[in-house]
């Protein structure tokens, strides 16, 4: 039984995924320093401004104008896990509530019935370069939870296991690995099911080290391994340059770093199994769902947006933190 079952090259873009995750995107921009209002102290001219994924000089402005980032849009029927390694993202949304997060923290949040919200991410060193590099996960709600109440939760850095070893290091975003459980997820997720075998992992080697992943729980579990960085070998079969891998998920597997280290992500879970129906921002099971979802849109906003400007920046402290539609502040343990 073979450990690999496909391999496919990853490029710039969004990468392949499996169900129940709809979009895998990493984000990795060296921003230059910045000019004391969040925004590249350098010239913006000949990016497409508004739709800028060039990654011209070693970043892009994405959908902002000024400060880089996703300003206001609005979401339907799935779930955004945003995995930060570095960098500082600005969230706002139409319920009112905000936060700054990144350097180690995840945001969850369940889009569910309909939510507006806008992801920005402001260049607060003034004297040096600033580096953005974080995942975006897309991952599928079933048809009994796609209109659930809006929600999203913090994982400050910290929070979630972290398994070292001998030159290895694991982060358990989502699921359990060797004992550790992650923080769980919103209420309505799918991962919150304790039949789906979610898990998000995320793996540091240094070179020639090697951690193992056991065997799923389900042999219905899809498991797709994405090398990051480096070069690693899973069993016997070798992979170099960013590549994602289907993994049989009824055989543990061995990850071994090449010669220069590797970073892993990994994501498993059983299929949520229903017909997917996407455009744009909303994901239905069908085309009469999506139909429905622009029209609520357009008369509701989803609750409208609260924030005096589409790309709202939470400030030039660098103080991480999460405020709630009623008020109530969170912030990492110290």
């Amino acid at each position: 039984m073979a450990t690999v079952l496909q391999t496919v090259p990853l490029g710039a873009g969004p990468w392949p995924t499996v169900d129940p995750f709809l979009f895998c995107v990493h984000h990795l921009d060296t921003y230059p320093a910045g000019d004391g209002c969040f925004r590249p102290s350098a010239s913006l001219a000949g990016r497409d401004l508004g739709s800028d994924f060039s990654g011209r000089d070693g970043w892009s402005m994405y959908h902002g104008r000024t400060v880089p980032g996703f300003p206001q849009h609005p979401h339907r029927g799935f779930e955004t896990i945003t995995v930060t390694r570095r960098g500082l993202i600005d969230h706002a949304d139409s319920l009112g509530a905000a936060a700054r997060y990144g350097n180690g923290d995840v945001q969850w949040m369940t889009a569910g019935s309909g939510i507006v919200h806008a992801e920005m991410f402001p260049l607060l060193d003034i004297d040096a370069t600033n580096t953005g590099d974080f995942f975006q996960l897309w991952m599928n709600l079933p048809a009994a939870d796609k209109m659930a109440e809006p929600h999203f939760s913090m994982f400050w850095d910290g929070e979630m296991p972290v398994i070292t070893d001998a030159g290895a290091s694991i982060t358990v975003v989502a699921g359990e690995l060797a004992g550790a459980s992650a923080p769980p997820p919103p209420p309505a997720s799918w991962a919150a099911r304790p039949d789906s075998d979610v898990a998000i992992w995320h793996v540091t080697l240094a070179p020639g080290a090697e951690c193992d992943l056991p065997a799923a729980r389900s042999e219905q579990t899809t498991r797709v391994l994405y090398l990051v960085a480096g070069s690693a070998r899973l069993d016997r079969a070798p992979l170099d340059g960013p590549t994602a891998a289907v993994l049989e998920p009824r055989r543990a597997v061995t990850v071994t770093a090449g010669p220069a280290g590797a970073e892993v992500l990994v994501l498993q879970g059983r299929p949520i199994g229903e017909p997917v129906a996407q455009y744009g921002p909303f994901v239905m099971n069908d085309r009469a769902g999506i139909e429905q979802a622009f029209r609520d849109y357009q008369r509701t906003g989803f609750g409208g947006w609260p924030w005096p400007a589409d790309d709202p920046v939470h400030g030039s402290a660098p103080a991480r933190f999460a405020r709630r539609a009623d008020g109530r502040i969170e912030t990492p343990a110290s």
